[in-house]
């Protein structure tokens, strides 16, 4: 059946929002999208073999290897009590810093997302150990809260990230690259968060009051670093060291990062049966999850292809005398926009398909690209009203009001505003790294 483009892609799009609205799965809403393309673009049992074929073929792939690893590493991570040791090292070497609660929650965080690959985890971690502490000696909610929503986001971006191998593996970008990638831009924006909260507490001092720390003695910072924080240190290069060295695929450095964890987790006479056996069925539910969204996601960019959307959109996009940049810039917009009203997912299975081809057509760097994409479903994650890291803190700490929960991540998605626009004025904040990769 021949129909316009931007007909064809409407109807298609239009399929995904109506299921969707009607509480169906995101995934089987891009599979009922994708029947009905190819009923209507092919017809007939040929369209139906072809799609299953495509979409067998898009998860029996190594480089998807990763992702389980990564997955298992920081249930691993989160089930063994490990983490818990580093933020007490973080507190201890802080001492009687004014807000350090705050200032620990960044540097736990940051430590935890390059240890867990999930901003899931990142948040609800931070949130059950972090927030009532701080709340019990009486910071305010900006000041509590809004740390662990700009935090937990990091781990979409530094290394291992699950969500970074996913649209790797959707965009058909390198996807050891595109882990490197995230490093830079995670650091400084975890910089960006230390100087939201020195800022926040120099206007207002009460945020963070001040109260009696017994002072910790040199000998047992330096115990805390080197027994808490040093072995962690041993993980995270095991994880990026090796990929920056040439010495191992992003594949075998998620290996070598499940074999660190499991190390530490011994050494800390943490790793129980109990532990395992949790990690193992929480890794392959979200596992099981991920490749059925995968399916879903290549089986719509295929069913897009041969309705001709995806052709006539980059033809149509294209067609503009405007300059690449300001293209781009459209682009970010419109995901900034779908950020408020879907998750992260849902964002990366409608819009890889259409931006990517139209990004190739421009000639730009599709490493480049794909950090500030990272950076928006980073903002995604803590936009209302569907912002994953608000429900997750709501559910960690039920007593506080959600507009508090929304107020407080306003100063961290500024930042990450504020990133995207450095990155997009100079691009070797993303490219320089990657390009270091031997």
């Amino acid at each position: 059946m021949m129909m316009e483009w931007y007909w064809a892609g409407l109807m298609l799009a239009g399929t995904i929002c109506v299921l969707m609205a009607l509480a169906i799965p995101v995934a089987f809403s891009f599979f009922a999208a994708s029947i009905v393309g190819v009923l209507v673009f092919i017809g007939g049992d040929v369209g139906m073999r072809q799609l299953v074929t495509s979409s067998s073929a898009s998860v029996t792939t190594f480089a998807l290897v990763p992702i389980p690893l990564f997955l298992l590493m920081g249930e691993l991570f989160f089930h063994t009590g490990v983490a818990a040791s580093v933020f007490d090292a973080f507190d201890k070497l802080f001492g009687r810093m004014r807000g350090r609660l705050a200032y620990a929650t960044v540097a736990g965080g940051t430590v935890f997302a390059a240890l867990s690959g999930s901003s899931m985890a990142n948040t609800a971690l931070m949130g059950t150990s972090m927030s009532p502490e701080m709340t019990r000696r009486g910071y305010k909610p900006k000041m509590s809260l809004g740390p662990i929503l700009g935090t937990g986001g990091l781990a979409i971006l530094i290394p291992p990230s699950a969500l970074a191998v996913l649209l790797g593996s959707l965009a058909k970008v390198d996807i050891g690259r595109l882990l490197i990638a995230g490093v830079l831009p995670g650091l400084i924006l975890a910089l960006m968060y230390v100087a939201t909260i020195y800022i926040q507490l120099r206007l207002d001092p009460n945020a963070a009051p001040a109260y009696d720390v017994p002072p910790v003695p040199m000998l047992e910072k330096l115990k805390a670093v080197f027994l808490n924080l040093l072995p962690m240190g041993l993980v995270i290069f095991m994880v990026i060291g090796l990929m920056l060295l040439g010495i191992a695929t992003a594949t075998e450095s998620s290996a070598f990062g499940v074999v660190g964890v499991l190390i530490v987790a011994s050494a800390y006479r943490k790793l129980t049966w109990t532990a395992i056996k949790r990690s193992l069925i929480g890794a392959t539910k979200t596992t099981a999850m991920v490749f059925l969204i995968i399916i879903a996601s290549t089986s719509f960019g295929q069913t897009l292809a041969l309705s001709g959307a995806t052709t006539g959109l980059v033809t149509w996009a294209t067609s503009f005398e405007i300059p690449p940049y300001a293209m781009l810039a459209a682009i970010i917009v419109i995901l900034l926009f779908l950020g408020c009203l879907m998750d992260q997912v849902a964002i990366m299975m409608l819009t890889v398909p259409l931006f990517y081809p139209v990004i190739q057509k421009l000639g730009l760097d599709p490493i480049w690209f794909s950090v500030m994409f990272m950076l928006t479903l980073e903002v995604a994650l803590i936009t209302p009203p569907f912002g994953m890291g608000l429900f997750v803190l709501q559910g960690v700490c039920p007593k506080v009001p959600f507009r508090q929960i929304v107020a407080a991540g306003l100063p961290y998605i500024l930042c990450t505003f504020l990133l995207i626009a450095l990155v997009m004025m100079f691009p070797p904040i993303a490219t320089w790294l990657p390009s270091m990769l031997k």
